[in-house]
Formats: C-alpha cells, structure tokens, sequence
C-alpha cells in the first residue's frame, strides 16, 4: 500500500489529475502465490484509498498452483478472484477470457445493485 501511495504522489507531482489515477495492486509481479492470496484479502484496503483499483488476475500463476491445473483450465479461478475483487469494491478488470467473464461481472452487478 505505501508503494502504490508513493507512485500515486509521483504521479501527481508531474501533473496527472486524480482522475487519471487508477490503482493496479500487481497481482503475480513479485509475489508467491500465498502474497497473491493475502493481496486479494486485503483489497478492500486499496480501494478505501479513493482510487480506481484494476484487478489483473487473468491465468496468473498463483491460480494454477492453488487448483493445480493447467493455464487453460483456470477460468473459474479467474472468475472467483474478479467476483471477489468487485465485491472488495474493485472497479476495473482485465481478463484473458471476456465472454465468461463478462458473464461473472454482469452477475456481480446486478446482486451489489439491487
């Protein structure tokens, strides 16, 4: 969190509004598949910050390794881990699989917005 707090005042400093600010924890960069899984818990952490949070979750490692499949098998891992990341609060999600997850998203909204 102080890293992304840093960037984000790096940011401003040369003149980018805060509109233009969005926060992307780094899911998979650097990180064991345990710090991946505490990085989802705390989500709710980031997007207290104010800023946009982008969720990237898409056939990152630490889902093949937690259901020990292969990369084309984890689509359900995907599909948890954004579920879980809008109800965190999460506003924006990248993904290799549009369609389904498109699907995931769609559900999501319409049971945080009823």
């Amino acid at each position: 969190k102080r890293d992304l707090l840093e960037s984000v005042a790096i940011a401003r400093a040369a003149g980018v509004s805060e509109e233009n600010i969005w926060l992307d924890p780094g899911i998979g960069f650097a990180k064991n598949g345990q710090d991946n899984l505490q990085l989802m818990h705390h989500l709710d952490e980031l997007v207290e910050l104010g800023y946009p949070v982008l969720l990237a979750t898409s056939r990152k490692r630490f889902l093949r390794d937690t259901l020990q499949l292969p990369v084309e098998d984890v689509v359900e891992g995907t599909a948890a881990t954004v579920a879980f990341g809008i109800a965190q609060g999460c506003q924006i999600v990248r993904v290799h699989d549009v369609r389904q997850i498109a699907r995931t998203v769609k559900m999501c909204d319409a049971m945080l917005n009823s």
